[in-house]
């Protein structure tokens, strides 16, 4: 693994600015991210340069670091906190990407004691306390409905408070009871959804990773609620009202607006 420091962005007091023209050509290329109206992509400029003054960039497998990867990702990443603030993304400070998807170790352990060791092949991976992980790849995928950066910064949130269950820190407006229900019915009607969808050969418009647990639910669906809000409000308007209230943000009327 190659750690490269890029001049503008090293760790400092006073954050750098990013190339004018770098910052442009990102926030043009990401649809979800040329929605935003000139306050919003002030206040996400901001939190993107706050954000690559504290963490740290490594690459592996031979992957160079760039000023696009770093400001891309710290974009992407940041749109979920723009009205929450830096301080959701505490206690962890590296963020290793790959130039594609990667092998990461698992074990598990059955019903009888065994434990059973096998590699799966990722795309991004949260590790509570630790780095986040990032197929650059991938990341280049944005704009669609897909969008890892997206994905893994959500788990990143919902860790906060202990293991991603779909449950991250909520408002004082948002009960905890109401918000873990629409979190039950939604992720029950989406995995008969998914399952429906396999036997008739069929596409959902969200990804059936979703249906995996209600944490990578949360994730998928966090994905969805910036990218395509349109489709996620009309499926799941409780649910999209909850990450609405949860994020403080309502990108579909990002999509009125334009």
């Amino acid at each position: 693994m190659i750690k490269t420091l890029l001049g503008w962005w090293r760790r400092r007091l006073e954050p750098a600015p990013p190339p004018e023209a770098l910052w442009q050509e990102i926030m043009a290329g990401l649809p979800f991210l040329a929605a935003l109206d000139a306050d919003e992509q002030i206040r996400l400029r901001g939190l993107a340069e706050r954000f690559l003054a504290e963490k740290e960039f490594t690459t592996a497998g031979g992957l160079q670091l760039s000023n696009a990867i770093c400001l891309s990702i710290a974009a992407q990443g940041c749109l979920p906190i723009l009205n929450l603030g830096l301080d959701y993304y505490r206690g962890w400070i590296g963020i290793i990407v790959y130039p594609d998807e990667f092998i990461i170790p698992r074990s598990i352990e059955d019903e009888s004691g065994v434990v059973h060791e096998y590699e799966e092949l990722a795309s991004g991976e949260a590790w509570d306390g630790g780095p986040l992980l990032i197929s650059w790849r991938d990341a280049q995928m944005a704009g669609s409905g897909y969008n890892v950066v997206i994905h893994e910064f959500a788990h990143k949130l919902d860790m906060l408070n202990g293991e991603a269950n779909g449950i991250p820190p909520l408002p004082p407006d948002l009960p905890r009871a109401a918000w873990q229900e629409v979190l039950r019915t939604s992720y029950d009607d989406f995995c008969a959804w998914v399952d429906e969808a396999a036997a008739s050969d069929e596409e959902t418009p969200f990804d059936p990773y979703a249906a995996e647990n209600p944490g990578e639910f949360f994730a998928v669906m966090s994905e969805a609620f910036f990218e395509t809000p349109d489709i996620l409000q009309a499926e799941y308007p409780q649910l999209y009202a909850n990450l609405a209230g949860f994020y403080r943000q309502d990108p579909a009327s990002r999509l009125v607006a334009r």
